[in-house]
């Protein structure tokens, strides 16, 4: 439970006592020793115990002149009302020596930071007070009715006064720090409770990724939270990547573009950490067989397509796209045949079943939308798990601090970015940014975005926009730690562009060039996820879209039968 989790990270507060310190010429003045915070049992926070006796005189060691004198009073009256704040003493939270809910943790780690805002007024104050001292000794007039000696020895006084006031106000700095890392510290538990904001309430399966109190208690606006069932860990991706769930292959995944696989051709690829080749037969139809020739193991895309069969370097057997060995030259033929997956042609795109379950599932429509021209076919093999770059695309946050010398050069940094999306939606758009976006379960992400002319944003949504871009990005898993990228992008406007000869090369230099922007991040976070660091610590609320994504691969691979955000293709 929340709050018996807490209780063990948080210690109850003691209202600070007042004690009197006396000056060598006998004023005296009331100080406030040091509040007990709440302290974290795992770290500790450790403050100065309130100052030793002086051997010398037997008085403590902070000495201070009281200067109460109605010529000083007429002084302060220009600045006094910055010291005339209430000591905060006589508000202690009402909860010592009990389990504390997050909420009032947060309201015992604002009386701390409260009493240490009044405990540096009151040590300022004496700063200015001495100060006031030291000009009033220093001054003329007054000189000229002490004797040298005398004034030397009060001025060494109230220097010595002054110093130990400094010292007094860094150490009420460093409470001030470390209360404002306590307040941080329950702030963030708050956030874990509020996790919920970004998943459907009505979706059972994901309390795994709630943390709420076993308590009713008042919130500070002023409503009360009922006692709720105890919630489970939150969403936690750390470690080295777990070999893929057998549940997780079971989906149509897009592998080759059908520009690139022409009657003679190959194109070797890994799915799921196993070697494929495609091809070709002689019906024209594409197939897809295991990269590994039955013989001798051989790679098959070493070799070559002869009469819509694959033929092995090593010594010449032919395979068709089920898998059959046909020919076997200076040997008797045998019944032999290597694995093949189910291979369908859609949309431009060749699509495979990896998975061990009949192919029922239909295949989502991928076509740009009505008005737009392909103008960029581009697949690449980076080094990181399919999981953190999905994680990339679905988060638009990071573009004008990521991608300053690409497309969001020149964007301002808006005080507020949120994803709107419907409650049960793997789909949406972001605000400020005129761009729709949509995650398409097993592994792809469309986008549209609103532009005015190439690298620059206009409008607040993508249908006030006059001409617009759109992506599809298609993140098949090859390996735990290789991804094959497939990147298409479309244009509803200048179609002219398609037909400039090496117009493809540049495009493929501008894409080259994002993806790198972001993969020097993405790398770093893969190598520090495998130590062990957890890549969804702390979500906030621009993290909605792949949060859903996390939660609907998780559903997946623990083999649910309803999955969340599921619905047919095409229903908004």
């Amino acid at each position: 439970m929340a709050s018996a989790a807490l209780s063990s990270h948080v210690w109850p507060i003691v209202p600070p006592q007042a004690q009197i310190i006396t000056n060598s010429k006998g004023c005296r003045r009331e100080f406030a020793c040091r509040p007990c915070f709440f302290i974290s049992s795992r770290n500790p926070a450790h403050f100065l115990d309130p100052p030793p006796k002086s051997k010398k005189s037997g008085t403590g060691l902070l000495q201070v002149v009281a200067i109460i004198g109605d010529e000083s009073s007429e002084r302060r009256n220009g600045w006094s009302h910055l010291f005339n704040v209430e000591d905060p003493r006589g508000r202690t939270p009402p909860w010592r020596g009990r389990c504390f809910d997050v909420y009032q943790a947060l309201e015992v780690a604002r009386h701390d930071i409260q009493y240490c805002d009044w405990r540096a007024r009151q040590d300022v104050l004496t700063i200015k007070l001495l100060h006031d001292k030291v000009v009033e000794v220093l001054n003329p007039l007054a000189r000229d009715h002490k004797s040298v000696e005398t004034l030397k020895g009060e001025l060494a006084d109230l220097q010595n006064d002054l110093t130990k006031a400094h010292e007094q106000v860094h150490i009420s700095e460093a409470r001030v720090a470390c209360a404002l890392d306590k307040l941080a510290e329950m702030e963030a538990l708050v956030n874990d409770k509020l996790l919920k904001d970004n998943i459907p309430p009505q979706s059972e399966q994901f309390e795994d990724y709630l943390q709420a109190s076993d308590v009713s208690v008042a919130t500070p606006n002023g409503r009360r939270l009922e006692k709720r069932k105890p919630r489970k860990k939150r969403l936690n991706v750390s470690g080295p990547v777990e070999p893929y769930s057998a549940n997780l292959k079971n989906f149509w995944y897009p592998v080759a573009f059908s520009a690139d696989i022409k009657d003679d051709t190959m194109v070797p690829f890994d799915c799921f950490e196993e070697p494929w080749v495609m091809f070709r037969g002689k019906d024209g139809r594409a197939g897809c067989v295991q990269n590994t020739c039955a013989h001798r193991a051989c790679p098959l895309h070493l070799g070559s397509v002869k009469d819509g069969r694959i033929q092995c370097p090593y010594h010449g057997w032919e395979y068709a796209t089920n898998g059959v060995c046909e020919k076997m030259p200076s040997t008797t033929l045998l019944n032999v045949r290597i694995r093949s997956l189910p291979c369908v042609e859609q949309d431009g795109l060749i699509w495979v079943w990896p998975g061990n379950a009949i192919p029922d599932a239909p295949l989502p429509s991928l076509t740009p939308p009505s008005g737009f021209n392909i103008h960029a076919e581009i697949i690449m093999e980076l080094p990181i798990e399919h999981g953190l770059l999905l994680d990339n695309l679905l988060d638009l946050a990071h573009a004008p601090f990521t991608h300053t010398t690409t497309f969001a050069k020149g964007w301002k940094v808006p005080s507020l970015v949120k994803f709107m999306s419907p409650v049960a939606g793997l789909e949406g758009n972001w605000d400020p940014y005129p761009i729709d976006m949509q995650f398409a379960p097993p592994c792809m992400v469309l986008s549209t975005i609103g532009i005015s002319k190439p690298g620059q944003i206009q409008g607040k949504s993508t249908q006030s926009c006059s001409t617009h871009l759109h992506q599809l990005h298609v993140c098949m898993p090859s390996s735990r730690q290789k991804t094959r990228l497939l990147y298409r992008m479309s244009l509803d406007f200048a179609p002219i562009l398609k037909y400039i000869p090496f117009m493809h090369l540049l495009w493929r230099h501008f894409a080259d060039k994002v993806l790198n922007e972001d993969l020097r991040l993405v790398i770093g976070q893969q190598d520090r996820m495998i130590k062990g660091a957890n890549v969804w610590n702390l979500p906030v609320s621009y993290d909605k879209l792949g949060i859903r994504y996390r939660i609907w691969r998780n559903a997946v691979e623990a083999g649910q039968n309803h999955l969340p955000f599921s619905k047919p293709w095409g229903v908004k």
